[in-house]
Formats: C-alpha cells, sequence, structure tokens
C-alpha cells in the first residue's frame, strides 16, 4: 500500500517511516469515514492511551528523581489529557489529514479538540503496532517535547484545584454558568463564568463549554491565590 502524498508529509512532521502505511491510514480515519472495507481509529486510540501513558510516567521519573506521587500525578495528568494530545495534533497540522464523515467535516470536525486528541493517540498506537514501543517512545518524547521539563509543579486541573479552595474555606462548589454563546453551530465560542458561594467570580471565553470552565477556574484561583 501506497501513502497519499499527505500521509507521506504526516510521516516526516511524525518522524517515523511506516513499515505498515495501512496502520497510519487507520489512525487517521474518523468512525464517521469508516465502513465495512475501511477501519476507523477508535481501538488504535484506546491502544494509544496507553502507550502515552507509560512513555509519560517513564519520563517524569526519569525528569524529577525527587519528586513524590503527589506531585507526579497532577503533572502526568496534563501531559496525557486530551487538551495536551490536540495540542500536539495541531502542531504536526493532523487535522488537515484527517479522513472524516460529510458530517463531521461540515461541523468542524478538524478544529475538534476531542476528535484531534482521539487521532493523535491512534497514531501513537499506529506507530507502536508498527515498530515496536521504542520506536513509539522516540516519537512520542520528540512530539512532546519541552512540555515535559516545563509541565507546571502543580499541574492540578483548574477546576478540580479551585474545587478543593473552596471546600478548605467551608465553600460549597463552584457553580460554572454559561453567560454567552456565539459563532455558527460548527465552530460555537462559548463564554462562562465560574462563581463561588463568597461572591468571588471569573469569566473566559473558549471554543468549548470545558475549555471555557477550565479558564474561568484558573482565572479565578489564580487571582485567589494572588490576593
Amino acid at each position: 500500500m501506497r501513502l497519499s502524498a499527505d500521509l507521506k508529509a504526516l510521516e516526516g512532521r511524525i518522524g517515523h517511516v511506516f513499515q505498515r502505511p495501512e496502520l497510519l491510514v487507520r489512525a487517521v480515519t474518523h468512525s464517521s469515514m469508516s465502513s465495512a472495507t475501511r477501519d476507523d481509529n477508535q481501538r488504535l486510540e484506546f491502544l494509544g492511551d496507553r502507550v502515552l501513558g507509560l512513555v509519560m510516567a517513564e519520563a517524569l521519573l526519569a525528569h524529577d528523581r525527587a519528586a513524590t506521587e503527589g506531585q507526579l500525578a497532577p503533572r502526568y495528568n496534563a501531559l496525557v489529557r486530551k487538551e495536551a494530545c490536540a495540542d500536539v495534533a495541531r502542531q504536526i497540522d493532523l487535522g488537515d489529514v484527517l479522513k472524516l464523515g460529510r458530517s463531521e467535516m461540515i461541523s468542524g470536525g478538524r478544529r475538534k479538540l476531542a476528535l484531534l486528541g482521539d487521532a493523535m493517540e491512534a497514531v501513537i498506537a499506529a506507530v507502536y503496532l508498527d515498530s515496536g514501543f521504542e520506536a513509539a517512545r522516540t516519537v512520542i518524547l520528540q512530539l512532546w517535547g519541552d512540555r515535559i521539563g516545563t509541565v507546571e509543579q502543580d499541574a492540578r486541573d483548574a477546576k478540580t484545584a479551585l474545587q478543593e479552595w473552596a471546600q478548605a474555606r467551608g465553600l460549597p462548589p463552584p457553580n460554572y454558568i454559561e453567560l454567552h454563546r456565539s459563532g455558527p453551530d460548527h465552530a460555537p465560542v462559548f463564554t462562562m463564568s465560574a462563581q463561588l458561594d463568597n461572591g468571588e467570580a471569573e469569566s473566559a471565553t473558549a471554543g468549548s463549554k470545558r475549555q471555557a470552565e477550565q479558564a474561568a477556574a484558573k482565572a479565578l484561583l489564580d487571582r485567589l491565590e494572588s490576593a
């Protein structure tokens, strides 16, 4: 099987030449495009998530030999969560080569965080199945690059951290309120507010409710902790 020109270019951006090119084709095929004769990337995503997790765990242990489990866990979560995978996918223009069905094409699937993150994990699995763990490790460490060394010392999920801050002060969990939604259906923009019972609040805008909530929680927590 010969790869198309765009997938050959993707090989270069990944830093891996496939012995079994059909694995890369499968990795970039979304379920909206699958058929009886074309496999999608969902099973590869499942495997790639585990391969990525092991590589990140090893890398974090090697990077900071004095870190406790309590310090390592949030750093690990920050490096393997969907947002991080989607960020790496954008770095290599993975969205440009995804094979999507018409519905996903119309709804802006090439820019969707979850879809990009899933495809990145599928590509990792494709490399692993093609050439083994060491090849997958090499690709992951190259693509994640400085993220491993610069991950925040406390990389807790912002919403979780804000909830812990509130509970430590006898407050109920924060509320998240949608303040505004704009843009077309295929590319909405949300403004969300993170609010505490003591009247403290901050808002943020992003391309998904989840991202906007996280950004609002971080903004509020940053202000509270610097006060």
